[in-house]
């Protein structure tokens, strides 16, 4: 019977696979001729994730052996569409500027194991104030001027250079670390202490004060900055981790009631939030077609998904770019990143689309189970929350573009074009796999933290 180790090593094959295949369809569907291109480019994408394979097995021998190759067959699908999508006349070469992202995303997750490895990342606990500062400092760096800059009625991404970035990733994973960290302190007097109203036992401001000035103040800038989906993925985060540490419903319930309310008053006050709702629930109205975050980007990815069918048009078969004055012109906006789904959905149709959420779902339920398997409560909310704020972005980014909720402007974590994010998400994943190393070692390697 395979080891972990090499249980991880065989899973590796399927993404290089999909890596090769996906070039090879597409040159025969753009070029009619079969390249040995596509040979190269998957035995590129192997050696970078058999580096990183060999990071794994010195570092976190323990670690779950199946996170790493979800995350590889994510990102694999996500070059092979990039590479589509770029694959027109005039416009950006996504899969190659993808690729370099993430070698850099490797490097980092690389670092994160090296340094943080035989249980280390437990002293990031001694500096969760310092964190939370970097991390709600980082979510209003777009705000700043010179270097922020508004698309689409929001401040997304820093400007330095050539370079872009956006901090909210890096936000995502410091808010979290502090959370973990808080609440692995407080839980108790969270649910013991406190005064009774109705139904609700309000925990004492003492130890939820600072909770709430830290998440409080992440949620606020998040407004000023405007970055509805990602304020949405912080607030769900939030709300499971303080169920998850208390074992209350009554807070998730009392936010969920606080969510609506908050909801109702910015999607009838906020303008262009207002325009997202109206889009929202008249995706097909042409009065709101060509308005600032109007329906057309909606309507087109609606379109573009009911066009794919049961199994899709087929690689590079779905038309996506037109030609005027010279230059190329999206028929769905941003497919690159906001519309990479539909994009998918369109070229593989529902099966590919599902299998897609599959793995997904599969990563999450990994994190997860890395949850349960953890030894003490900092690394069970730790992995509570890397894994929610997956299945958040995941849940908030096709949730838009299938119409089930307002759009927002979230990535696809490993599929959709950005730097930030592929960086991040990286890292995201090496924090899963440092505790699930010490998670899994033998009792006699591993201490217990309380």
């Amino acid at each position: 019977m395979l080891g972990a180790r090499n249980r991880e090593l065989v899973g590796l094959i399927p993404a290089a696979l999909i890596v090769t295949a996906g070039f090879a369809a597409i040159f025969i569907q753009s070029q009619s001729k079969l390249s040995g291109v596509s040979l190269t480019y998957g035995a590129a994408f192997l050696a970078l994730c058999l580096a990183a394979h060999m990071v794994i097995r010195r570092a976190t021998p323990f670690a779950d052996p199946y996170l790493f190759p979800l995350a590889a067959v994510l990102a694999s699908v996500g070059l092979v569409e990039l590479y589509r999508i770029g694959n027109y006349p005039g416009v950006s070469d996504f899969a190659r500027e993808q690729g370099q992202w993430m070698v850099v995303g490797l490097l980092l997750f690389s670092l994160t194991l090296v340094a943080l490895r035989d249980g280390r990342y437990m002293k990031l606990e001694n500096y969760r104030y310092l964190i939370a500062i970097v991390g709600v400092g980082s979510l209003l760096l777009p705000r700043l001027p010179g270097i922020g800059a508004e698309v689409n009625g929001a401040y997304l991404s820093v400007h330095v250079g050539s370079i872009t970035f956006e901090p909210s990733e890096l936000g995502k994973i410091a808010i979290v670390i502090f959370l973990a960290s808080y609440l692995r302190d407080n839980r108790q007097l969270l649910v013991t202490a406190g005064k009774r109203i109705l139904w609700v036992t309000l925990p004492p401001m003492k130890q939820f004060g600072p909770l709430l000035l830290v998440w409080g103040s992440a949620m606020g800038v998040l407004l000023v900055t405007r970055e509805i989906g990602t304020s949405l993925m912080f607030f769900g985060v939030f709300l499971a981790l303080l169920y998850v540490a208390t074992g209350r419903l009554s807070f998730p319930f009392l936010g969920l009631l606080l969510f609506a309310a908050g909801a109702y008053y910015l999607g009838t006050h906020v303008g262009h939030i207002y325009t997202r709702v109206l889009s929202w629930e008249h995706p097909f109205d042409k009065n709101l077609y060509y308005e600032p975050n109007g329906s057309y980007q909606l309507a087109q990815s609606l379109f573009s998904q009911a066009d794919g069918g049961v199994i899709g048009t087929g690689f590079d078969q779905s038309i996506l770019w037109s030609t005027v004055n010279g230059h190329a012109n999206s028929l769905i906006p941003i497919p690159e990143s906001d519309m990479i789904y539909a994009v998918i959905t369109n070229e593989t149709g529902l099966v590919g689309a599902t299998g897609l959420l599959v793995v997904y779902v599969l990563f999450i339920a990994r994190g997860l189970k890395i949850a349960t398997l953890a030894r003490d409560s900092f690394s069970k909310l730790l992995a509570t929350g890397l894994a929610f704020v997956v299945a958040m972005q995941v849940f908030v980014i096709v949730g838009g573009v299938t119409d089930l909720i307002p759009l927002t402007g979230v990535t696809l974590p490993f599929v959709a074009y950005g730097g930030s994010s592929v960086v991040m998400n990286f890292v995201l994943l090496a924090l899963l796999l440092l505790v699930s190393d010490r998670a899994r070692r033998p009792v006699d390697y591993s201490e217990r933290a309380d």
